[in-house]
């Protein structure tokens, strides 16, 4: 292969390397959980029209329609993989979550739902632990330990029993602190955009019987919402992949934590659901606990990749 060669097959597959520039990256990755935060609001309203089977459908067939061509454009080698497992855990975990969100907002705050869901980095340690049995250091178990305290801030005044909404936001938390796990092994051998690519493809075909089995008619009104809801989760996943051309992962990875920010005042604006004390201090604990387990995990040097 020439050099020319080489350099258009690297650019397709977004691999060229690019000067750090931490401020830019760390713009572009709060763009993408604004984009995230969108998506939670978009499949709010969406789902007075249509079903969760049919949101999440959506949400990833035009995601696809997007990605493939930006995949091939390098031909089949940009997408040839020895890591189908990972990628295939990848897209079901992280569709579960998505469904567990989406179910979640029909039946808590949408803030709540999402604080819940994005407790995710809380959970990495424990996963990574049961994958690697490597020790976790004792800073990363208190700062993980802080922000379940704050789970349990939100959990509590909703009512004297967790519901089904709260439950399905925990559980997609599990799901998606496993994704984030599989991304992370990912990156030491695949492409971004080669993640996308299978993502966004077996996302799909795991949606579609999903979709088929929870399925109710469309009405007009509702493309739009569905198209709007595809295009921010899209946005989302590109803008991550950009933010990671300009800087680490690790070195960006805390401003996760905006998307819930972004949401609460959503959800306030639109919905006026105003948040509670114990929602706010809940906010601040699972923020404030993930900062610190993350600083702790990256201060150490700690892999968690298989």
């Amino acid at each position: 292969m020439t050099q020319s060669s080489r350099d258009a097959t690297s650019s397709a597959l977004g691999v060229g390397h690019r000067p750090e520039n931490l401020a830019l990256g760390a713009a572009l990755t709060t763009a993408a959980f604004f984009c995230v935060s969108l998506v939670g609001a978009l499949a709010k309203q969406g789902g007075t029209y249509t079903s969760t089977g049919v949101l999440l459908l959506f949400q990833n067939a035009i995601g696809l329609l997007f990605v493939v061509p930006v995949a091939l454009r390098g031909g089949w080698v940009g997408v040839r993989t020895r890591r189908i497992g990972l990628h295939v855990l990848r897209a079901a975990t992280g569709t579960a979550c998505w469904y567990s969100l989406f179910f979640a907002i029909t039946e808590i705050p949408l803030a709540n739902a999402t604080l819940l869901t994005y407790s995710a980095p809380l959970w990495m340690p424990l996963i990574a632990w049961a994958v690697t049995r490597q020790r976790v250091a004792r800073p990363t178990w208190i700062g993980a330990g802080v922000g379940f305290v704050g789970v349990l801030l939100v959990l509590q005044p909703q009512s004297q029993s967790v519901g089904f909404g709260s439950l399905a936001a925990l559980a997609g938390a599990l799901f998606l602190a496993t994704a984030m796990m599989s991304v992370r092994w990912l990156g030491a051998t695949e492409p971004m955009i080669r993640v996308l690519f299978y993502y966004f493809l077996l996302s799909t075909v795991i949606s579609i019987p999903i979709a088929v089995a929870d399925w109710r008619p469309i009405p007009p009104q509702a493309w739009w919402w569905l198209a709007a809801l595809g295009c921010a989760q899209l946005a989302s996943q590109a803008l991550i992949v950009l933010a990671y051309r300009y800087a680490p992962a690790e070195k960006v990875g805390p401003f996760i934590y905006s998307v819930i920010v972004f949401t609460a005042l959503i959800d306030w604006v639109v919905w006026n659901h105003r948040p509670t004390l114990f929602a706010c201090l809940g906010m601040v604990l699972v923020i404030g606990g993930g900062l610190v387990a993350v600083r702790a995990r990256r201060s150490l040097g700690v892999r968690d990749r298989p």
